[in-house]
């Protein structure tokens, strides 16, 4: 193969990775338990309907990624198509969904610590376990981690390695009924359960600028790697809940991990948490450290200040009481990445018009409303 095809074919790789790689996070561990409420057939739906939708937002964020001048993100889109208001919705949109997901890595890093060292430190109060993930964390975003990306990797690939490892184990006793029927009665509010938080696992938006810049000469192989790139956690997502729920069933925690012990070995079981804080910690830190360099370099904070405002928020609304994963994921998903979502339509409306492109306008028009209502839903399941 010539060398400048070589070259092509491992950008469009190295891409595919990066935006599916970062997108499979925490999220994945809130969907077994939400799968338990509606069922495992409602759940594959979520993943179709809402995979559809968020394949359509990248392919949408890529063209206006290539449309703009490189090195912006988010918030620098939304200056470049919708003017001042909108860069400034884009950054609170933006702090609040990280300090969401920081959050949300707490609050499951704590629960698989937990499930650890408590044999060994005999200490049940959960805020201990959580805090002490959480210090570990922010000592590493403070100082910068290098090598964490490749470690993030690295765990992720030993983390399925494991998980295929346990399906070869207990396939014989994953029971169909577990898969079909909920744990309790499908009701409204179940039914739209799991919206913000499959909307959380499958947003890769975030990624798709830093793709665009990887792939230098060759942004027209974006087209090619976003469908892919989305349709690969989708897949690893239906094998897990597939895997978890149709061992545990009604038995199902909200952080699908702890919820293993009686169906592992101890080996096992404790292998399984290892890699399950792994995976959740490198991930926080490689949060962390990008939400540190917004404040640090685009809003031009010291980084100590830089380092304080994004780990002290976090650990704050947790010791307030924001302390339900499942509760923090759909916010995160429904509420402020369903104002992403807008956000990028809105974007994608002004070039639309800008061209007189009427279907374009048409079409953004219309999945804006479905991020608005999905966006309403989620507001007011948190509010009862």
């Amino acid at each position: 193969m010539p060398k400048k095809n070589l070259s092509k074919a491992k950008k469009f790789i190295y891409s595919i990775a990066t935006i599916s790689g970062t997108t499979i996070g925490v999220g994945i561990f809130s969907l077994p338990y939400l799968a338990s409420r509606v069922g495992f057939p409602i759940m594959l739906a979520y993943f179709a309907v809402l995979g559809i939708l968020v394949g359509i937002i990248h392919i949408i964020f890529g063209r206006l990624a290539v449309a703009t001048p490189d090195f912006k993100r988010l918030p620098g889109f939304a200056r470049v198509h919708l003017g001042k208001w909108g860069e400034k919705a884009s950054l609170v949109s933006s702090l609040l969904g990280t300090y969401g997901a920081i959050l949300a890595y707490i609050i499951v890093g704590g629960d698989f610590l937990k499930s650890v060292l408590y044999p060994l430190l005999k200490i049940q109060n959960n805020d201990f376990y959580a805090f002490l993930y959480f210090a570990a964390g922010a000592l590493m975003i403070f100082f910068g981690i290098k090598i964490i990306a490749q470690v993030e990797t690295w765990s992720l690939i030993f983390f399925f390695a494991v998980m295929i490892m346990i399906f070869m184990q207990v396939y014989p006793i994953i029971k169909t009924e577990y898969l079909i029927f909920p744990a309790e009665p499908l009701n409204a509010y179940n039914f739209f359960l799991p919206y913000g938080a499959v909307l959380f696992s499958l947003w890769g938006a975030a990624l798709i600028p830093e793709v665009e810049e990887m792939l230098g000469k060759d942004k027209n192989l974006l087209k090619k790697v976003i469908p892919i790139a989305t349709l690969i956690p989708i897949l690893i997502y239906a094998f897990f809940v597939y895997l978890i729920l149709g061992m545990t069933g009604p038995a199902t925690t909200e952080s699908a991990l702890t919820g293993l012990k009686s169906f592992l070995g101890e080996g096992m079981f404790t292998l399984v948490l290892l890699l399950g804080i792994l995976t959740t910690f490198t991930s926080f830190i490689t949060l962390g450290l990008t939400l540190k360099r917004v404040f640090w370099y685009d809003l031009n904070i010291s980084k100590n200040k830089a380092w304080a405002l994004t780990c002290l928020p976090p650990i704050f609304i947790f010791l307030l009481g924001l302390k339900s994963f499942i509760t923090v994921i759909s916010l995160g998903g429904g509420a402020m990445l369903g104002v992403d979502g807008i956000l990028i339509l809105l974007m994608y409306r002004s070039m639309a018009k800008k061209k007189n492109d009427v279907p374009a306008q048409i079409l953004s028009f219309l999945l804006i409303s479905v991020f608005v209502i999905g966006f309403t839903l989620q507001i007011i399941s948190f509010l009862k």
